[in-house]
């Protein structure tokens, strides 16, 4: 296993602000789900004909996995049936839209409830898949801020002013890495071919989080006795407790329970494995996300084609206008290499990977073709507002962001906090 799994390292790298010299202005998220409301944004025009049925859903309080199995199980499909673009956060009120064919529109009735609304319905000629999104509208209220509201105000917009211009870093965010923070060392076992080490992970290692609530858990695990660890996980730790009992029954042949494993979770913890390393890399090129090296590999923000940047001072003013940005590396098959002055910077944390031929076979199996990340991405239409409710004062951000970039990120900017 690579070192970063030791017992002695930091589960996750620490992230430099880019508005490091602004203090942050404090102040929470979600003390009620009407705090964080979340819409999609379509990539595209839907037709109003075909034989796909698309619903613009309203949720609260329910994960977009349980919002699928629900539709599935409520129109008669296959969750596999259930086109989405992609996944919006489950303590929230969010709007999304799925796609279901061959359903007669009126069977979506059936779904409505004091937590889910259908919203619109509409037609469409192919099946919703994820990526089919061209970003996300927020509205997110923070609350219990480090001052009178009226006095953080300007803070907060002095950082945004910084990251309208230079760009917020296109961090993946900590849900990104499951509850515990550790879906990227999964995601290594995987690659790795290190069955024994991914259970480790997933059931024991009580040393990677002493405070986490299913400790006792985990050291039954690491005793041997999966049985009684399997009584102690809560019942929505389902993968954890069905783990357990596959080990139990294959006489702890931990190969052939990997084998059995669900196949989406383990892409996902593949894809955080991935997610990691990028992070790295981004923690080391901070703060320079709108500086373009010699060697970088640029990012063209109006199609989303890369190439590599031979002279860097004749590409910077393109930087400096947003129309491209440096990038980091998604590892895989498909990933494009720096060289010169950034590949000095980003090379080292590839290379300690020591990816062997089968590893990127393995990699690629569970879909990590690679590629590239822009560094850094572009708020728009930002307003900010402050008000006050029965629930008292409070700080409201109005902001879209492109598809795949994390509003916790921006959000840790200006609060200067982690959680």
């Amino acid at each position: 296993m690579n070192p970063e799994s030791g017992n002695n390292q930091p589960l996750q790298v620490t992230l430099p602000y880019l508005t490091a010299d602004i203090d942050g202005i404090g102040g929470t998220i979600k003390t009620i789900p009407a705090d964080f409301v979340v819409e999609e944004i379509p990539q595209y025009e839907f037709c109003g004909e075909g034989t796909h049925v698309y619903a613009f859903v309203q949720k609260k309080n329910m994960s977009t996995q349980d919002l699928i199995d629900l539709v599935a199980r409520t129109v008669g499909v296959r969750k596999m049936d259930v086109g989405y673009a992609g996944r919006k956060d489950a303590r929230a009120i969010t709007r999304q839209w799925l796609s279901i064919e061959h359903i007669d529109p009126d069977a979506l009735k059936q779904l409505e409830s004091k937590n889910l609304k259908i919203l619109e319905t509409t037609r469409h000629t192919n099946k919703l898949k994820v990526g089919h999104l061209k970003g996300n509208r927020f509205t997110i209220r923070l609350r219990n801020l480090n001052g009178p509201v009226q006095q953080i105000l300007p803070a907060a917009k002095r950082i945004f002013d910084i990251v309208s211009s230079r760009g917020v870093p296109n961090y993946f965010g900590p849900q990104r890495f499951g509850y515990r923070g550790d879906s990227h060392l999964l995601g290594e076992a995987i690659v790795k071919n290190d069955a024994k080490g991914f259970f480790d992970i997933l059931l024991g290692r009580p040393e990677l989080n002493p405070d986490d609530e299913f400790i006792h858990a985990r050291k039954l695990y690491e005793q041997g006795e999966y049985e009684a660890a399997m009584y102690q996980w809560h019942s929505a730790f389902g993968e954890h407790r069905k783990s357990l009992k596959t080990l139990i029954r294959l006489n702890g042949h931990f190969k052939k329970a990997l084998r059995q494993f669900d196949k989406r979770l383990l892409r996902l913890f593949v894809a955080a494995w991935q997610s990691n390393r990028f992070n790295r890399v981004l923690a080391a090129r901070m703060p320079d996300i709108d500086t373009l090296y010699d060697g970088d590999v640029a990012h063209k923000h109006d199609n989303g084609a890369c190439f590599s940047v031979e002279n860097a001072s004749v590409e910077q003013p393109r930087c400096k206008a947003f129309d491209i940005s440096p990038t980091g590396p998604l590892v895989g098959d498909r990933m494009m290499r720096t060289t010169g002055p950034a590949g000095d910077i980003e090379n080292p944390l590839l290379d300690e990977l020591d990816l062997s031929e089968d590893d990127f076979k393995r990699l690629k199996k569970q879909g990590g073709v690679g590629g590239r990340r822009p560094m850094r991405y572009k708020p728009e239409n930002i307003k900010i507002d402050a008000a006050a409710d029965e629930h008292g004062d409070y700080l409201e951000l109005h902001f879209d962001l492109p598809s795949g970039c994390y509003a916790t990120v921006l959000l840790r900017e200006i609060t200067k906090q982690d959680n």
